[in-house]
């Protein structure tokens, strides 16, 4: 034990290297015993990046490296760090790799250098030696890369370095008695590179089926051998033959292989197919690609998959404009004064008596909360499993986003669940703006007969296209409305986007646009800003007369609609592990109310499609 520098692990087993790969058990046991060069940082192409060599160890946690300095400068320089702790990293560099996955199956040692900072999280240096005339024989031993225990020579050996020795000498006398006695075909074998072996294995298998093909030509005639193994006249073949086919099977069958494409590429290695760096596969004699056939897939954008969403910027709108309330049951109180006779002022006539004024009707109404929730389980499998992305976090992020969603669309138009239905949100609970009382919301017609005999009249639709006569007609059906709005401040516009597109593409008859941006059209629509809604295409209700109308657009400011909930809309994520059925159940709810709390406060623009169901402009 007196001829290293120092030992530790080249590398440990079942740790996730910085590079994604995980070695496995024995993936490097063809390099037990083996010597291989210590250089610094795996610097390959300078010589004197050499410091040193290390002597193999595959034991059950990984492999095992004792390490000697050359007598240069730069082994010199490289002792002094490690002996002073400055350097307590290793890395391996190995190839001929096989790969199960993520996981390192099999390899080969090249180099073993001292690094900074390691891939592997298990590979440190644990055992240095120290050496030299002025300084006395001392072992340290460091654990782990935080900490570091001294232990002098004059200490009690322990174990491990015990059965470390034993097992240097045992290598020892195992050399010795090999270089006595002459080797067996087994050990000449084992001397040979993995190259070398492949080639071996190749020749076999080759004159194993050239031997089935001769007995099967017995049979027929001559029984001449019909190829020699050792010409060197290459036989192409750019496709597997059944057999093949079979040996590919019953390998990837095997517990040590476990996948078709890990088998395929042993076969290959095995076979003498070379390995094409460009594609990923292997191609057979530089005619074809056997792994073309199953191809690796890869991701464009690594992490969490894409989310393909409806429309949520109207939803972050409505969510962050809608006026919160910490009360959860809404009243509202109205008083309507307007054209009461008995209410007016009154002139006073000398000697008579002064009337009192009549009554005036109050307009009062109540919203109770209902629970909103979205409930969810994932499985354990799958939080384990995946580990490219946060997964419990993605699947929260899904849950709110479609809580937000359904609670926006709620409050616009309703949840569109048949009435009766076991889930749905009941409109007196949270009344939608769209289908609301006529004191609170204004439902106008969109009238485009009527806008045409108007605009035709005057010659409009020779100098304007049909798409301006369309917005025109929308715009004078909102001005007119506005005439009756008495909500508090400018109210924003949610339209169809085919509605926006129709008025946006609205041009005279020489193909000038009459609105060149939404700005333009929001100032002309007397409104602060428009939003579209693809939630809002398609959407029909059935009036008390029977009638059939389409959602064009709304009208509101959303300060007017009050949600209430306790605690201002706090919405509550519990979560709870299913041990019977191995799931973690996510809950995600709110319980609010949500009402219209001033009269004539928002307005409803709709196309009326009893008759015909003409699709205009929805």
């Amino acid at each position: 034990m007196n001829n290293y520098d120092f030992s530790g692990y080249a590398t440990r087993n079942d740790l996730l290297c910085e590079d994604g790969r995980t070695i496995r058990k024995d993936a490097f046991k063809d390099n037990d015993g083996a010597t291989v060069p210590l250089i610094w940082n795996h610097n390959h192409k300078d010589s004197q990046a050499v410091l040193g060599h290390a002597l193999l160890k595959n034991r059950k946690d990984g492999v095992y490296a004792y390490c000697t300095f050359n007598d240069t400068e730069e082994g010199k320089h490289a002792k002094q760090l490690v002996h002073n702790g400055d350097v307590r990293s290793l890395s391996i560099y190995a190839n001929k790799l096989k790969q199960v996955g993520g996981d390192v199956i099999h390899g080969s040692i090249k180099e073993l250098s001292l690094v900074l900072a390691g891939a592997n999280p298990g590979a440190y240096i644990d055992f240095v030696m120290a050496h030299g005339e002025d300084e006395d024989d001392g072992l340290w031993a460091n654990y782990d890369e935080n900490a570091l225990v001294i232990y002098h020579s004059s200490e009690k050996e322990s174990e491990e370095n015990k059965m470390n020795k034993e097992e240097l000498d045992q290598q020892k006398r195992r050399e010795d008695n090999n270089d006595k006695k002459e080797k067996t075909i087994r050990e000449v074998f084992n001397e040979l590179t993995g190259e070398q072996q492949e080639v071996v294995y190749a020749l076999i298998g080759m004159a194993l089926e050239d031997a089935n093909k001769n007995e099967n030509d017995d049979e027929e005639g001559d029984g001449n051998m019909k190829h020699n193994v050792f010409d060197n006249d290459e036989r192409k073949q750019d496709y597997l033959s059944h057999s093949a086919q079979e040996d590919i099977i019953k390998l990837a069958k095997s517990s040590q292989v476990g996948s078709l494409q890990t088998a395929l590429e042993i076969y290959a290695d095995s076979n003498g197919l070379q390995h094409d760096a460009l594609s990923g596969g292997f191609a057979q004699n530089g005619t074809g690609n056997v792994t073309m056939l199953f191809p690796e897939y890869q991701e464009v954008r690594p992490g969490a998959p894409e989310l393909i969403t409806n429309d949520q910027d109207w939803i972050s709108v409505v969510m962050s404009k809608v006026h919160k309330s910490p009360i959860s049951r809404i009243r509202t109180s109205q008083v309507d004064i307007r054209n009461i006779n008995d209410l007016r002022a009154k002139g006073y006539k000398k000697g008579k008596e002064k009337s009192l004024a009549g009554n005036f009707k109050l307009v009062r109404r109540t919203t109770d909360p209902q629970t909103v929730y979205v409930k969810n389980a994932l499985h354990r499998d799958d939080i384990i499993d995946i580990t490219d992305f946060d997964y419990v976090k993605y699947l929260y992020n899904i849950d709110r986003i479609m809580l937000n969603e359904e609670l926006a669309t709620a409050m616009m138009l309703g949840d569109g669940r048949d009435e009766g239905a076991e889930d749905k949100i009941a409109p007196d609970k949270i009344r939608p703006i769209w289908t609301d009382d006529d004191l609170y919301t204004i439902h106008v017609d969109l009238d485009i007969d009527k806008a045409k005999k108007e605009l035709q009249g005057t010659g409009t639709g020779v100098s304007f296209g049909e798409n301006y006569i369309y917005a025109e007609a929308i715009i004078n059906t909102v001005l007119h409305a506005r005439e009756n709005y008495k909500g508090s401040g400018t109210p924003d516009f949610f339209m169809t986007p085919h509605m926006l597109n129709v008025m946006l593409l609205a041009r005279d008859m020489n193909g000038r646009r009459i609105y060149s941006s939404k700005a333009e059209l929001a100032s002309a629509l007397n409104v602060g800003n428009i939003y579209t809604a693809e939630q809002f295409e398609g959407k029909t209700r059935t009036t008390t007369d029977s009638k059939k109308k389409k959602i064009l657009g709304i009208i509101v400011n959303l300060a007017d609609y009050s949600l209430g909930a306790t605690k201002g809309g706090e919405v509550t994520h519990f979560t709870q592990f299913d041990i019977e059925f191995n799931q973690e159940k996510s809950l995600l709810e709110t319980r609010c109310s949500g009402a219209l709390t001033r009269v004539y406060s928002a307005i409803a623009i709709e196309e009326d499609v009893t008759a015909d169901s003409r699709n205009i402009v929805g």
